[in-house]
């Protein structure tokens, strides 16, 4: 990913505007031969890079996630981006920043967590201001304040934990004040919830997500919250449970909080953006549950690898049909599926698999998500996930119903069309697949 931002960049910085396309190509072959990379990678023992960086399955799940999610952004935004003087920097960013994804779930070291930390938040912040027009500049000066106020308290975590214990190394950061690892904890817990989008640090992804270029709110709704929902789950199985303090409840909490918060939120939308933004917070609530259960279910990591992979694909697919029609409200949905029956279908599958529908990769994900939390001792968990299920198909249901009615829209756009039909035929596939599940189940 380093190697195809760096060339992607010095291609852009010499070629003429009309040919910085090449650096989408570039860039995109590098982060295909990362996900290969990674696939080879995941045959290998486990281990340890310089003390710091984890090579296990969670690192490799998110490595092949990121690098193909971000791989569809960047074909979705070749589109926007042709001929910008700009156009080069917006590959380099989106590369730049799912590897600062990649080093947030292989960080076992609290210094690596906060470069991570930076790495996927530092680019994010240009990207959402890309454009240069109002909403854009507004969605990356809020992102910016968000992120730079939540990542005080992550760094004062940080701190404590390293004056409590004397290192940074995860294994090593169980001391023997439970009281100040506990204000510790929720100190460091800032940072990751914010790049998570999880309450309270979520204020900014529907501003985000609206103002931002479609490919970017693709971007920043996905790759980041798999690198720092995996990052809780590493911090939740070598920190906080080594320390021995309550923390389950917490998260429990968060969990909930932030699932009911994203649905009730998102009732009312009319701008499919902020809708989508409302959703992916809901998400990152189911998601939280594995996480709350780490160490206390055997289904914890599977259920949360599961689920990232299945929401990245599904959310993908959402996101790009909004890219492929060009449309943002509700309304101007109507005609779709007279004018373009396929991506309408895609449109269909992908928003019941949000909510969760079989036979999707989310309806997988979310049983591996219900199984964890009830054999991991919190029932109250998995009915707080069926009730807002329940809850979510109403809105989603609100997207669908203009699809078929009539109207007329412009013929869509056949890349952004693609990858839509592309992600919504792979999470049915790995909802109607067992074996997929099966792999991870093993880990």
């Amino acid at each position: 990913m380093l190697g195809g931002a760096v060339t992607g960049l010095l291609t852009g910085a010499f070629s003429a505007r009309e040919r910085q396309g090449r650096a989408a190509w570039i860039c995109a072959a590098a982060l295909v031969a990362a996900a290969v990379a990674a696939m080879a990678a995941a045959v290998r023992p486990d281990g340890m890079a310089f003390g710091a960086w984890a090579l296990d399955p969670a690192t490799h799940v998110v490595r092949v996630v990121v690098a193909l999610a971000t791989a569809a952004v960047v074909v979705l935004a070749r589109r926007r981006a042709r001929g910008h003087p700009r156009e080069a920097e917006l590959y380099a960013l989106l590369l730049l920043a799912a590897l600062g994804a990649v080093a947030l779930a292989a960080a076992d070291d609290l210094l690596v967590l906060v470069s991570a930390y930076l790495l996927a938040s530092v680019p994010g912040y240009a990207l959402a201001g890309f454009a240069r027009d109002g909403p854009g500049t507004e969605a990356a000066l809020k992102y910016y304040l968000m992120g730079a106020f939540l990542g005080v308290p992550m760094l004062a975590g940080v701190t404590l934990l390293y004056g409590l214990a004397g290192t940074t190394a995860y294994g090593g950061l169980a001391g023997e004040r439970p009281g100040a690892a506990a204000v510790a904890a929720v100190l460091l817990l800032a940072g990751v919830l914010f790049k998570a989008g999880a309450v309270p640090a979520h204020f900014w992804v529907p501003d985000v997500t609206q103002g931002a270029p479609i490919a970017v709110a693709a971007f920043v709704t996905t790759v980041p919250k798999a690198g720092a929902l995996v990052a809780l789950l590493r911090l939740g199985g070598e920190v906080f449970g080594a320390a021995g303090y309550g923390w389950r409840p917490l998260l429990g909490l968060v969990a909930v909080a932030t699932m009911t918060l994203g649905n009730l939120a998102a009732f009312h939308q009319d701008d499919v953006r902020r809708l989508l933004a409302y959703s992916t917070i809901a998400q990152a609530g189911y998601a939280l549950v594995p996480v709350a259960v780490t160490g206390a279910s055997a289904l914890a990591a599977p259920a949360l690898l599961y689920y990232v992979a299945a929401y990245a694909v599904t959310n993908l697919g959402a996101f790009a049909v909004v890219a492929a029609t060009g449309r943002t409200t509700l309304a101007a949905y109507a005609g779709l599926a007279r004018r373009s029956p396929a991506l309408a279908v895609a449109l269909t599958v992908c928003l019941l698999g949000l909510v969760g529908t079989p036979p999707t990769a989310v309806f997988a994900g979310k049983l591996l998500v219900l199984g964890a939390a009830w054999d991991g001792g919190h029932p109250w968990l998995a009915v707080a996930v069926v009730v807002n299920t329940v809850i979510s198909l109403f809105y989603y249901l609100r997207w669908i119903r203009p699809l078929f009615a009539a109207g007329d829209i412009t013929r869509p756009d056949p890349w952004a069309a693609g990858i839509a039909c592309a992600a919504a035929a792979l999470s049915v596939l790995l909802g109607v697949g067992a074996g997929a599940v099966t792999p991870l189940m093993s880990l």
